[in-house]
């Protein structure tokens, strides 16, 4: 129901109270019927407004869908690319020392072999859905019906693999759908928005849908929003927080104030470098956060070309 229905659903209500009042005969009047008549219509009226400007308040600003030119998906998946892979094509098939996962694509996306899971969410099987949704041709080893999991069970049977034929297919998958993997991004992005509106408190929402909107209103600052959200998250766990401070994508915003579209990264940039050194500073010590400051510190000046 809109604002406009639901105060003209008042309105018409007491309308309809106030002719049933007036057609009474026996009813003891304290005052004149017109007297009363015009004295209830103003109340409801003065009712009917207040409703109005409490639910402009509480109720947010439409969130408008982020549109960019395939031009500018491309540039954005190339740059998270060179992030998360050096732009190197060996880079989009990585296995991590210590992991029991594969990392695939420009996101790194996560895919688990048959019967393991973890504390992270899987997306790889995901991206696959989303990708042949699109059209795109699968390599035979994604090919068939439900989710399929990682052949390969171990980083020592991944890393045997390197050269072999299932390998070099998925390489060229990969290296062919850097757009799609994008838009993909891009998507997981929309479905962040509502859940950070949800975690922030009520007075900090509007000002945390304020500074993403004035961040997709370019392609630089959609890279921004795209690439931290992949590369520190949503912000939204409390598991993710050192001393009760995040340092997710919803923390980010929620130090920015400005207004101007214009200087939009350049805060983001800002603001994305305190939130990063705050949490190195609330890390445990037995972590050693601060020997990978420095490469978070570079790539969020990549947001502003610094």
């Amino acid at each position: 129901m809109t604002i406009s229905c639901f105060i003209k659903g008042v309105l018409c209500a007491d309308s309809v109270k106030l002719v049933a009042a007036e057609t009474g005969t026996l009813i003891d009047k304290r005052r004149p019927s017109r007297t009363e008549g015009r004295s209830r219509s103003e109340g409801c009226y003065f009712l009917a407004a207040l409703i109005f400007a409490t639910l402009i308040v509480l109720v947010p600003k439409p969130l408008h869908a982020i549109t960019l030119s395939h031009a500018d998906v491309l540039r954005i998946g190339k740059k998270i690319w060179q992030n998360e892979c050096n732009g190197t094509i060996a880079g989009l098939t990585s296995w991590n020392e210590g992991e029991d996962f594969a990392s695939l694509g420009i996101g790194h996306f996560i895919w688990y072999p048959k019967g393991r899971r973890g504390p992270f969410e899987e997306s790889f099987p995901k991206l696959v859905s989303f990708i042949s949704k699109r059209g795109a041709k699968l390599p035979t080893l994604l090919l068939g019906t439900g989710e399929k999991p990682c052949p390969w069970n171990s980083r020592t049977e991944f890393l045997r693999a390197q050269h072999s034929t299932e390998m070099n297919q998925l390489r060229r998958f990969l290296t062919d759908t850097i757009d799609l993997q994008a838009e993909f991004l891009i998507a997981r992005l929309e479905s962040a928005r509502p859940k950070m509106l949800a975690e922030a408190a009520p007075s900090d929402r509007a000002n945390v849908q304020e500074q993403f909107e004035r961040l997709t209103k370019t392609p630089q600052g959609c890279y921004a929003l795209v690439d931290y959200v992949n590369f520190k998250g949503e912000g939204v766990l409390h598991t993710e927080r050192y001393e009760g401070q995040g340092w997710g994508l919803l923390q980010v915003l929620g130090a920015m104030h400005g207004t101007s579209y214009t200087g939009a990264v350049d805060e983001f940039s800002r603001a994305a470098k305190a939130v990063l050194t705050r949490r190195v500073q609330n890390s445990p010590a037995e972590r050693h956060e601060s020997r990978w400051l420095s490469g978070w510190i570079r790539r969020v000046n990549s947001y502003n070309g610094s």
